[in-house]
């Protein structure tokens, strides 16, 4: 079977978005559900916008989302180098072939008088493209580095079969003669893609199709230098659910963002594999499963609309799934952004905040909704004027003050739900009220509001001290 070679090549403009990372996962699921290899490559010949930050937060987006790969940055292999700046030598060589062959030429046209007669070729109905003007040249103008075009051909159509929308013909009277060198000595990236791609033996070229009409330019670089076509597939794009573009009005775009929102990396995996492949009607997916039940033949051609209350939905499955002490662990930084952090260093903190994330988690679809949620256990709630005007009456002062006395009964080491259960029961014998009539004025007495975990858990994350402290000051103001 052919060796698969896939790659995911992201220019460092910007952070790694949405429809970036969606690519890689298709890639990267192809690649290790086929056994192959999973290449990253840097395309940062755009001088003027790529930066080393941008190249940073792409492989720190890659690592949070767990795709490895085989071959890029920091894991060297025999068709490195893997960022475009470092492959220069690699493009020139590639042109000369090029211009020897005749596939090229050196154009000196400068910018205004080719904005002159594309100007006139529109207005005389022909196609803006380049006319050729320099083809064959004799005689250069001195003083002036050229661009370098390809030579297309124009007659007859160029055939993409492309894995994902099937078969898509282009009329090559279309194509123009792009620049693939500019003259500067910087490749353009049509034709540093197909370089790349050839040399690093990529079989399988799958990305947006925003790029579907580069492919048949691409195609014919390929014929011209003599490399085998690696099969196209063309993913369709991410709508919004206003069904435009997916951009930054949406919502959040890069993937970082959404770690800071709360969303686990388990979840933005599952949630964006299914945004165009499906398997059935299973929505939740393990990383193994994702591997397993892969395939473009499940790839659907049709734009997907990105569904926040779906990607809750699913993060919301992920936060229940997951061991409580390693949502506790991914609980930490999000209340230290918020200065919640609790002041104690090991395993005491950790264990108040599995027991924090086991009463939460139910009502929790972000771990930053968990932590807004859990506020009350860090520091003294602000009181619900409503809900202290309903609960905190006076009539409730001697009932309050009764499970005072009991609940200083309770040793330190046993203030727990089994012997909160009991004091509460005590006090509901003693004053013939019903739980709700106890509970919930000590909920609102505590948490300064109407909603919390159940009672018992909700008094034992506070502890005794602060239990006590927080029901006397109550009393206190009734």
């Amino acid at each position: 079977m052919q060796n698969i070679r896939v790659r995911f090549a992201p220019s460092p403009t910007g952070f790694l978005h949405i429809g970036g990372v969606r690519t890689a996962l298709f890639n990267w699921l192809f690649a290790r559900h086929n056994g192959g290899t999973f290449i990253l490559r840097i395309e940062d010949t755009d001088q003027t916008r790529s930066t080393d930050e941008s190249i940073q937060a792409i492989l720190q987006g890659m690592e949070w989302c767990g795709m490895d790969w085989d071959e890029g940055p920091g894991k060297d292999g025999a068709h490195g180098p893997y960022r475009q700046t470092e492959r220069l030598s690699i493009y020139r060589e590639h042109v000369e072939k090029l211009l020897q062959s005749g596939r090229a030429y050196k154009c000196y046209c400068t910018p205004g008088g080719l904005e002159e007669r594309r100007k006139a070729a529109m207005a005389e109905g022909r196609p803006p493209k380049y006319d050729r003007k320099c083809l064959g040249i004799e005689n250069p103008p001195e003083g002036v580095t050229p661009v370098i075009r390809f030579r297309a051909d124009t007659e007859g159509q160029t055939v993409v079969n492309d894995l994902i929308k099937g078969k898509v013909t282009f009329e090559n009277s279309v194509l123009d003669d792009l620049i693939i060198m500019r003259s500067d000595g910087w490749p353009t990236y049509n034709f540093a893609v197909v370089v790349d791609d050839s040399t690093m033996g990529i079989t399988h070229v799958l990305r947006g199709d925003d790029h579907l009409n580069n492919t048949p330019r691409q195609m014919q670089m390929y014929d011209a230098l003599g490399y085998d076509m690696p099969q196209f597939g063309h993913l369709s794009m991410i709508l919004g659910s206003d069904k435009a573009r997916l951009s930054k009005r949406h919502g959040a775009t890069s993937i970082m963002q959404y770690k800071e929102m709360g969303y686990l990396s388990e979840a933005m995996v599952n949630y964006l594999v299914r945004l165009g492949w499906s398997f059935g009607d299973q929505e939740i997916f393990s990383v193994e499963e994702m591997i397993k039940n892969f395939s473009l033949e499940s790839v659907s051609s049709a734009a997907a609309v990105f569904n926040p209350d779906k990607l809750n939905w699913i993060n919301h499955h992920w936060i229940n799934a997951k061991p409580p002490r390693e949502i506790a662990k991914l609980l930490l930084p999000m209340l230290a952004q918020m200065d919640l952090a609790p002041a104690e260093d090991g395993l005491w903190s950790l264990e108040r905040l599995e027991k924090i994330v086991l009463a939460q988690r139910e009502k929790s679809r972000t771990l930053v909704e968990m932590a807004e949620l859990s506020r009350y256990f860090f520091v003294e709630p602000e009181m619900e004027q409503k809900a202290a005007e309903k609960f905190l009456t006076p009539e409730i002062k001697p009932v309050l003050e009764r499970l005072i006395g009991l609940l200083e009964a309770i040793p330190d080491s046993g203030f727990n739900h089994a012997e909160l259960e009991k004091v509460f029961h005590l006090v509901m014998e003693k004053t013939g009220l019903k739980m709700g009539k106890v509970a919930q004025p000590v909920r609102v007495a505590v948490t300064g509001g109407t909603v919390s975990p159940g009672i018992y858990e909700t008094l034992e994350i506070l502890g005794k001290e602060e239990s006590l402290k927080r029901l006397r000051k109550v009393i206190e103001k009734i």
